[in-house]
């Protein structure tokens, strides 16, 4: 099995933030062997949330991600891990939390698709696009515990 050392952009929604999940959520991905890298608590400008949303800009519920994801504080963190953007998007479970399975974070957490607790890049490039909106390059730091190798 090949290991492939990435790194994604989560965001605990505002659902998951006024519920007070935070810290579950981030655990769920530290327990699967993820870093954090980088970790804000910040309430979301509407600019910076059209330009996350960009590629939906064209959809009719654009303008519903925008203000949702503008209506309250959210979490936004960088994990690390080895095949993490894959491992991400099977912890969070289906978009629709109504049909994720239970054990996903989705599943457990969420019962439709508009409030579904967290966001996470599906892809590379969908990183390469979304985490300079939320972090400086210098908000990231490498994931240095003790002298352990990046073997997670």
């Amino acid at each position: 099995m090949v290991r492939k050392l990435e790194r994604t952009l989560i965001l605990v929604k505002p659902d998951g933030v006024k519920r007070r999940l935070s810290g579950k959520i981030l655990t769920r991905f530290e327990e699967k062997g993820m870093k954090i890298v980088a970790l804000k608590l910040l309430k979301l400008t509407t600019e910076k949330a059209e330009l996350h949303y960009s590629v939906h800009k064209e959809k009719p519920f654009f303008r519903d991600l925008v203000n949702y994801i503008t209506s309250g504080p959210i979490i936004a963190a960088i994990l690390e891990g080895n095949n993490c953007i894959n491992a991400t998007r099977n912890l969070l479970g289906a978009t629709d939390g109504s049909k994720a399975q239970p054990g996903t974070i989705r599943g457990d957490y969420s019962m439709g698709i508009e409030k579904n607790i967290v966001h996470a890049s599906d892809s590379p490039e969908s990183y390469q696009h979304e985490f300079p909106i939320y972090f400086k390059k210098e908000e990231i730091i490498e994931a240095q515990y003790g002298d352990e190798p990046h073997i997670y």
